[in-house]
């Protein structure tokens, strides 16, 4: 299943252009008419603020889906990465949330090398965004048929600020896999011990995970270090023996 979506949005925008019907003079008119389009194409452009709707419950900050898919074995740079990942929506409350995620594949739905990135608003799930290149991840690799509960039960945690880290928490990933799915946490601070000690160990909690699951901390400034943007999977790949999460 290719598409991310069970359902297509569709954004409309609105038509303000006027049509003056006395075609007096044809090169004002010409002149108003790439005006106009000048104008449109600017105002096309600006993205409205997102806001809860009336009598919805707001989030502390605004998030953003994004999806993302390649083709295994490709190498990968960062400006193709940046192109390959695709925006959703946006949104601002407990309401919004579900209008989006209730029409949404599941990941353990999703083939091939698909990853799905929530986000807030503003930051790109790329290692070299301003929020992130200072900071670092926690890894889980989970067996298949785990990624969907796992990573529903992080993004509720998430949105709930359960973490408790304040401004640290930048988003979340999951991302499927032939063998196995990988969900991760980001955060901004990589040097923040104690940060990163908070956020393992609720990560622990809200998932359920058993005292012997590998939890594995890394870096994104190690992560652009590594050749490509496979390096994530170049170390999995090395590192077979490492058991995988096998919740019941």
């Amino acid at each position: 299943l290719n598409n991310p979506f069970n359902c297509i949005f569709v954004l409309k925008d609105d038509d303000s252009g006027d049509h003056d019907q006395n075609e007096e003079n044809s090169t004002q008119k010409d002149g108003e008419k790439e005006k106009t389009e000048r104008d449109k194409n600017q105002n096309s452009t600006k993205r409205k603020a997102v806001v809860p709707g009336p009598a919805e419950h707001p989030l502390q900050y605004n998030y953003t889906f994004w999806y993302s898919r390649r083709t295994p074995g490709r190498p990968t740079s960062s400006q193709s990465y940046e192109q390959n990942i695709k925006q959703i929506g946006t949104f601002a409350s407990v309401e919004q949330f579900w209008r989006f995620y209730s029409h949404m594949v599941r990941p353990g739905d999703l083939t091939g090398h698909s990853d799905f990135h929530l986000f807030k608003e503003g930051i790109k799930p790329m290692w070299e965004d301003d929020a992130n290149k200072n900071g670092g991840k926690w890894i889980i690799r989970l067996r298949k048929g785990l990624a969907s509960r796992c990573w529903e039960n992080l993004i509720l945690a998430m949105l709930g600020e359960q973490f408790m880290v304040g401004e640290e928490i930048c988003g979340a990933v999951v991302s499927v896999r032939f063998q196995e799915d990988i969900i991760s946490i980001w955060n901004k601070t990589a040097s923040d011990q104690a940060t990163t000690a908070r956020i393992r160990d609720t990560l622990r909690r809200v998932l359920n995970l058993p005292p012997n699951t590998i939890m594995e901390y890394k870096t994104h400034t190690d992560s652009i270090k590594m050749p490509g943007r496979l390096g994530l999977q170049r170390l999995l790949f090395q590192n077979l023996w490492k058991p995988r999460l096998n919740v019941p």
